[in-house]
């Protein structure tokens, strides 16, 4: 019985379990929503470190399983477009979050030197993944040294924008559609959510452990799905495995808008997007056939190029703070939903 559950499974159950898990991921994602607005709060550390961080780490636990996976099966071009391709997608779901908010722009209302700051840092991280794809083919016990740098260049971004969170040096100037991100007061939290802080966590943890295991299944599907139809590995890590990564992200930023929480729904999808250009050094890792940067194709440095400028744009919204835009949403968003649609426009054709 347990035999005929290991994968690879048929083509018919890979679809499924794609399926399957993506509805899961839905209802957990918005779990993790209201858990992650209560714990920012109760923790002090504010919507956009902890999104950025705690939250974007537990939405992107699926992308990182499937990343860890697939590198691990001697399957690159899944695991590094996976990656990439998860933060594409990812950064579109807050063009489909700002139809949610009518009231205003979604970046303009989440106006945040912290999320200005992570674009910053996803950029840089990109512009790594990059650079080391074009550079000298290296490794050191079989992990390239970009790899390691990407994470000191993660861990020094966070405390640079954790000093500017603390000795702000940047403010936005206040609208009467600016959604400021002030924690609750003890009481005011405790109405929301009387619940001891070491149970929530629990509760954030486990439901994060329930997207990454997900992430195991969708890894072995997708490797189903590229054998028995012919599709390129990175097509389906950036259109499939990286639709279905996105899930969690979009489905939390709806979930934070639809709560109030602006700041949170950005600051979410750019921290985890984030930790996917980290989930590249991940998946060097775990790929013991070199160099997983030199094992990315035209088509994925091509993806990567398009996320990097899926970012700007992101960016560019964040600082001009538009209030009312093209289609009822930003300038930004028009322009993510069209950069989206040409990349995905290349890579099929």
């Amino acid at each position: 019985m347990l035999e005929a559950l290991a994968p690879p499974w048929p083509l018919g159950w890979s679809l499924a379990v794609f399926v399957l898990v993506a509805a899961v991921t839905v209802v957990a994602s918005v779990r993790m929503t209201s858990l992650g607005d209560v714990l920012a709060d109760r923790t002090g550390w504010g919507e956009a470190l902890f999104g950025a961080v705690f939250f974007g780490l537990a939405t992107s636990l699926s992308g990182i399983v499937m990343t860890a996976v697939s590198a691990a099966g001697d399957q690159p071009g899944l695991a590094y477009s996976n990656a990439v391709g998860g933060i594409a997608a990812q950064t579109l779901a807050l063009a489909v979050a700002d139809f949610f908010y009518r009231r205003a722009n979604l970046e303009h209302a989440a106006a945040s030197s912290a999320n200005l700051l992570f674009c910053c840092l996803l950029i840089g991280l990109l512009s790594v993944v990059v650079l080391s794809a074009l550079g000298p083919d290296m490794t050191l016990l079989g992990v390239h040294p970009a790899s390691l740098g990407m994470v000191a260049f993660y861990a020094g971004g966070l405390w640079l924008i954790r000093e500017e969170n603390e000795h702000p040096m940047w403010r936005a100037v206040p609208t009467r559609e600016t959604v400021v991100d002030v924690p609750a007061e003890e009481g005011a939290v405790a109405t929301k959510d009387d619940t001891g802080i070491g149970v929530l966590w629990v509760r954030f943890v486990a439901v994060g452990a329930v997207v990454a295991v997900g992430g195991w299944a969708l890894a072995q599907a997708a490797a189903t799905i590229v054998e028995a139809t012919g599709l390129s590995a990175g097509f389906v890590g950036a259109v499939a495995m990286g639709a279905v990564n996105a899930i969690p992200e979009t489905v939390a930023a709806v979930a934070a808008v639809r709560r109030g929480a602006m700041t949170l729904a950005v600051s979410a999808v750019i921290g985890g997007n984030c930790l996917d250009a980290l989930n590249v050094a991940v998946g060097d890792v775990f790929y013991r056939g070199g160099s997983l940067f030199h094992s990315a194709t035209a088509d994925e440095l091509f993806l990567t190029t398009g996320a990097l400028l899926m970012t700007v744009a992101l960016l560019a919204g964040l600082i001009i703070r538009q209030t009312k835009g093209w289609g009822r949403i930003g300038f930004e968003g028009v322009l993510l939903i069209v950069i989206y649609a040409g990349i995905l426009g290349v890579l099929t054709f």
